[in-house]
């Protein structure tokens, strides 16, 4: 690279996805200065990529729940602050249940979204039909439903942040890809890139799925798989689907709803994707998708596909995300590994790891998501709803 002048940050964010956008914001918000978003392509090409995120707050872990509920509030929130149209939906999320197993874990996690505060519960095959024309309701044992939840536009929401990062003094650096991270003894010293070197004493691990390989350029380990996940778009239907909850066929993970052109986004858990970083769209997983829609929605089972979209998902052991700040290297905080929850918890871990930054307690104790509890025997986090 030559002699490239070398330049010096306070905080260097390692990834340009939501959870780094949303990070940046925060930090600069609350009047950081000197905050340095690298990311290796353009903003949002990751994951955050995708052409719609859901947003909800169904979860059966009190913690993802509390981080989805901070998070539906800021999303909701979101033209006045930071200040942009991220085309927030508030469909619902409907979860179909087929059998009373499934039922009874539902009940379970709606007695402690309710006492947090989510307004979810348990309805009828009857109702699920009503708020979704699509579902068989002889298929069904019963459904959970949530009505706050539902759906915004990542990319909308990544630029949003950004922008208003850097109306506050954040730096956002693109095509700058993390080669090493130097660290002096069990301090961060500097960031080397393919644009030169940052010196920094704090480095953010924001990367998604390839937050495996800048943990370990810090010596630190973060258990992050990255693993493709599709969809397909319709394109425009005639006639034009009516307005649909985010539905779920939680046993199979088949899901669908509506796109902002007219058409339906459909998608499926494909069980038989190996983990690697391939993105190419392939319409294979579209025979188990259609499978599980005979038995759930049976119109949705003929739609043709006009296009798609690959991502990837970055899995960690027990699915859950990994938040929190290294005990070995000092200052190496990760945000990370949110297992297909990254955009619908992105605004609170953006609070979290400012305060996380700022030594102050955190809106929320995200303790037991440090990496830390993967080493030795420590227990993993429950979570059952999982896509």
């Amino acid at each position: 690279m030559g002699h490239s002048a070398e330049d010096v940050a306070e905080v260097v964010i390692i990834g340009g996805g939501v959870v780094g956008a949303s990070i940046a914001f925060h930090l600069a918000e609350a009047g950081v200065r000197g905050v340095l978003v690298l990311e290796r392509d353009e903003p949002a090409s990751g994951s955050s990529g995708k052409p719609i995120g859901g947003i909800r707050a169904q979860f059966s872990d009190p913690l993802n729940i509390e981080l989805g509920q901070r998070s539906l509030e800021a999303w909701r929130a979101f033209t006045t602050r930071p200040g942009a149209d991220i085309g927030v939906e508030g469909v619902g999320y409907l979860f179909l249940l087929g059998t009373e197993a499934e039922v009874a874990t539902f009940r379970q996690a709606v007695g402690v979204q309710n006492d947090l505060g989510v307004r979810s519960r348990i309805i009828s095959p009857r109702e699920a039909h009503e708020l979704c024309p699509y579902v068989d309701p002889h298929s069904i044992a019963a459904a959970a439903y949530s009505p706050d939840d539902g759906y915004a536009l990542p990319k909308a929401a990544v630029r949003g942040y950004l922008r208003a990062a850097g109306r506050l003094g954040a730096r956002i650096r693109t095509h700058c890809t993390v080669t090493g991270i130097d660290v002096d003894g069990t301090q961060v010293r500097a960031v080397r890139t393919t644009s030169g070197t940052v010196r920094t004493s704090t480095v953010v691990c924001a990367a998604g799925p390839w937050s495996a390989a800048v943990g370990a350029m810090a010596g630190v380990e973060l258990p992050v798989t990255p693993l493709r996940r599709q969809i397909a778009l319709t394109g425009p239907l005639t006639p034009v689907p009516p307005r649909i909850p985010f539905t779920l066929d939680f046993d199979s993970t088949l899901y669908f709803h509506n796109d902002s052109a007219g058409g339906l986004v459909l998608g499926l858990s494909d069980p038989s994707q190996e983990p690697g970083f391939g993105r190419e769209f392939s319409r294979e997983w579209l025979e188990p998708f259609r499978e599980a829609a005979r038995r759930r929605a049976p119109a949705l089972a003929g739609l043709e596909a006009k296009g798609g979209w690959a991502g990837l998902y970055e899995m960690t052991p027990d699915r859950n995300a990994l938040i929190g700040r290294s005990g070995d290297v000092y200052g190496f905080l990760y945000a990370t590994g949110f297992s297909g929850h990254g955009f619908l918890q992105a605004p609170a871990v953006g609070e979290i790891v400012r305060d996380l930054y700022l030594d102050s307690a955190p809106v929320i104790d995200v303790g037991p998501l440090s990496a830390a509890r993967f080493q030795g025997r420590a227990t993993v986090r429950p979570e059952a709803h999982i896509i």
